[in-house]
């Protein structure tokens, strides 16, 4: 206690000594009364020691006030009176001199916040000095380095050009450049050696983090420069500009789920749940929609749509549209008709003998069912072997379009049969240009002319007669002119210019199909376009596969088919039908997807025939009315040649007194009504009269299965009538207006949430709802209508009939007034007869 007492002096008079006033307290103080023990030393006047003591005492009361100056010394109070006197004479200036002994909770926030402003301004600053301070130095090295290395004269070097440095390795430079990161850390500031003793190396207890006694002059972290690199980014690039809206082309389906639609417009899920509510559709997320309703969606997202059926899968399968450079002539495909006997089994095999290319005169044996042939001149041309008209009318109820020119041959002898008179018809409904060769003019009984005066009776009118159709009179028998038909047919050809793309994927016609054992489904295809190669996939109608061979006319196996030449075809994974186009796809993925396409539409249609059944004369009218049908096809077949004739006449007739209807005749003959007539119907989409004949049981069984409608009549005059009323159902109907009453407004009426009524007096006829009416002032019709309400006594009523009083409201109008007359008037349809 001694030893303090002796430093605090010393200190006192350091003080004095230097000029201060100290208040020295050098006795012993007590907040409770009581005088400390002990002896105490001496201390100079003026002077009082303070002894604070950290253990709390309760204050001691008032009343021992005089007990505690008991205590005290007489020098003791001269010493406290004499510094208590000293403070007085202070005044505020020993009040103010003191420091505050407390701060308030807000003044400490407020500071710390300063502090911490402070310190992040005074960080921010130092980042952008050292950032800046970073580039300097790279800018300067670059240019020592490229002061340093000068560029070698001839060709430019990489990471040079002439108007200063680029980003890169410089030329004679081997030492990749300084990358961004090493050289924040060699700017930044040291961090100081962690000492031997200090295990720990960065890391701080909670009391040096609590009392902020820990090392600051430590280096910016890696994520501090690298928020400082950002920041430096952002500065130079200024304000970012909103991201624009991508506007995507979404691929529709017929139906699509929600899901999959939000995918493909890239948007979320619940955003396009709303917009479909926003349009009363309440769907979840799997759900499935329409693609009308999906295209609503995409258009409020602001994206375009692009609708996709199944049958899209076939866009594209015929290939891109050749150029007019690229095409070349192809050969003519010719099909030969004629009636029997009349020679066309011995035109064939003469055709056949011309074939120079073979070298041998006759014996070719025909392996398919098309075969090609070389003239002199060196011109080819493909024939198609079709007995009868059956394979040419399938052909063309598919929809194929096979034949180029039809050759129809006639005996001179027999002049034209029947069967002349179908092939007639059937060239004729296909559009295929006819060319006519008049066989068998060796013979004594020929007469030429009788057979062109017979053909004008079928508008076939030949070249001698001042008309369109050539005609070569020929012997198949004798080789006579057959020079002259092949003359003609390549005349025709080039007429109607006839070409093809070599240079292209094949596209054909399958002319026939056939299931052989060893060899699997085998069908002929007559290429029209490109060429065909082994090892191409294609699909045929319904069915795909590989070329594994190739096999001409002749029986030789190619390696591939040119244009316009028939082949044999193997490879089919099943056996197409005649006519179906035949096509080469890029894989067989996208063949067997076409594949299966057209499979399950066939199926598709097959049910449907047999739900529908058989195609009648309503169905037709139907179709009519809804602008599928412009004309009615018939074929008619009678007992007589008269009573077709006349039928026909009856059909002529009608049509001139009718202007909006058409009777196409496709085929009229004598004699009973065959498979030929059934298949042509077929084709056509029309129906059979039969006047005193019968259908086979052949055409009865065909007819059942492809829905043809055959009609039976006895009576001519029924047919006649019959063909009336459909002609009739296929006129449009008349509308005619028929007044049916009026009345007159003699008070109207404002009514709540209806709206004017007016209160009426039928006068003349009957008043009935939803019929039509117009309102009438001073004989002036101002509006024209229906009816919304007709009321009677408050009861909604159906019709009021003449001297009733109604009350009236119209839709969607409300000028009316008293005196206004209202006409009642109905819309009927007549039904137009053929006169």
């Amino acid at each position: 206690m001694s030893e303090t007492t002796n430093k605090k002096d010393d200190k006192n008079t350091d003080d004095k000594q230097a000029g201060k006033k100290t208040l020295s307290l050098g006795g012993t103080l007590s907040l409770k009364g009581g005088a400390a023990g002990g002896a105490r030393p001496s201390m100079p006047p003026g002077s009082v020691a303070v002894e604070v003591r950290n253990r709390k005492r309760a204050p001691a009361p008032q009343t021992k006030q005089s007990n505690e100056d008991a205590h005290l010394s007489s020098a003791e109070r001269e010493a406290r009176i004499k510094a208590l006197q000293q403070a007085m004479s202070d005044g505020g200036q020993a009040k103010s001199a003191l420091p505050k002994r407390r701060t308030t909770i807000e003044d400490k926030k407020k500071e710390q916040a300063a502090a911490a402003e402070d310190r992040e301004k005074t960080a921010r600053e130092q980042e952008l000095e050292e950032l800046r301070q970073i580039e300097e130095d790279e800018r300067k090295k670059t240019e020592e380095l490229r002061n340093s290395a000068p560029l070698p004269s001839g060709p430019s070097v990489p990471g040079h050009d002439s108007h200063g440095p680029r980003k890169g390795r410089f030329s004679g430079d081997n030492e990749e450049t300084e990358s961004y990161r090493d050289k924040l850390k060699k700017a930044g500031p040291k961090t100081p050696p962690r000492s031997v003793g200090d295990r720990r190396g960065g890391r701080i207890t909670v009391t040096q983090a609590l009392n902020r006694d820990y090392d600051r002059d430590r280096g910016p972290s890696l994520a501090a420069q690298k928020r400082a690199r950002e920041k430096a980014r952002m500065a130079a690039q200024g304000a970012l500009e909103p991201a624009k809206k991508v506007i995507r082309e979404v691929i529709l389906p017929e139906t699509i789920t929600v899901g999959e639609l939000a995918n493909r417009m890239a948007e979320p899920g619940g955003e396009v749940v709303k917009a479909l509510m926003k349009l009363g559709v309440m769907a979840t997320i799997t759900q499935t929609i329409d693609a009308d309703t999906a295209e609503l969606v995409i258009d409020e997202f602001g994206h375009k749509a692009k609708r996709v059926t199944d049958a899209d899968i076939e866009v594209g399968i015929e290939g891109a549209q050749d150029k007019a450079e690229d095409l070349k002539p192809r050969p003519p495909v010719v099909t030969i008709m004629g009636h029997v006997d009349h020679g066309k089994t011995s035109l064939l095999d003469a055709m056949r003998e011309t074939n120079v290319v073979s070298g041998e005169a006759g014996g070719i044996t025909q392996h398919i069912g098309a075969y090609q042939v070389t003239m002199e001149s060196g011109d080819k041309i493909t024939f198609l072997d079709t007995p009868g008209h059956a394979a040419f009318t399938e052909m063309r109820a598919r929809g194929a379009n096979v034949t180029d020119i039809v050759v129809i041959i006639v005996s001179a002898e027999d002049s034209v049969m029947p069967q002349t008179i179908e092939a007639i018809a059937h060239a004729k409904a296909a559009g295929v240009p006819i060319i006519i060769a008049v066989n068998k003019i060796d013979l004594p009984n020929a007469d030429p002319m009788k057979v062109k005066t017979e053909l004008l009776q079928h508008e076939v009118v030949v070249e001698d007669l001042s008309g369109d159709v050539q005609c070569v009179e020929i012997s198949a028998k004798q080789r006579i002119n057959l020079d002259k038909l092949e003359e003609a047919i390549m005349l025709q050809a080039e007429i109607l210019e006839l070409k093809g793309n070599p240079n292209r994927e094949a596209q054909g016609v399958v002319v026939e199909s056939k299931l052989e054992k060893g060899r699997g489904s085998v069908a002929t295809v007559l290429i029209q376009n490109g060429t065909l190669r082994i090892g191409d996939v294609f699909v045929a109608g319904a069915e795909y596969g590989k070329v594994r061979a190739l096999i001409d006319d002749k029986g030789q196996q190619i390696e591939e088919a040119v244009l316009g030449q028939p082949v044999e075809v193997l490879g089919f994974n099943g056996t197409p039908e005649a006519g179906d186009t035949f096509s080469v796809t890029p894989d067989e993925s996208k063949a067997r997807e076409i594949s299966e396409y057209r499979q399950r539409k066939r199926r598709e249609s097959q049910a449907a025939m047999a739900v529908k059944g058989r195609t009648t004369i309503d169905d037709i009218i139907a179709a009519r009315e809804t602008g599928e049908k412009t004309a009615l096809p018939v074929i008619v077949k009678g007992d007589v040649h008269g009573s077709v004739e006349a039928i026909v006449g009856s059909f002529a007739k009608m049509e001139e007194e009718n202007p909006d209807i058409r009777v196409q005749v496709l085929h009229t003959g004598v004699g009973g009504i065959t498979e030929s007539d059934v298949k042509l119907a077929r084709a056509s989409g029309g129906i059979i009269i039969g006047f005193n004949v019968r259908a086979n049981a052949q055409a009865r069984d065909l007819a059942t299965r492809e829905g043809v409608d055959i009609r039976y009549y006895n009576v001519i005059y029924n047919v006649i009538d019959d063909a009336k009323a459909v002609l009739s159902g296929m006129l449009s109907p008349l509308q005619r207006e028929e007044y049916i009453g009026n009345a007159t407004i003699q008070q109207v009426f404002n009514i709540t949430k209806v709206g004017k009524v007016a209160g009426c007096m039928v006068d003349v006829g009957v008043v009935k709802r939803g019929a039509g009416v117009r309102l009438l002032r001073d004989d002036v019709v101002i509006h024209e209508g229906k009816l919304k309400t007709l009321q009677r006594f408050k009861d909604e009523v159906k019709e009021v009939k003449e001297g009733t009083e109604c009350g009236m409201a119209f839709e969607n109008y409300d000028d009316i007034k008293e005196g206004d007359v209202i006409e009642c008037f109905e819309i009927v349809e007549e039904a137009r007869t053929v006169q």
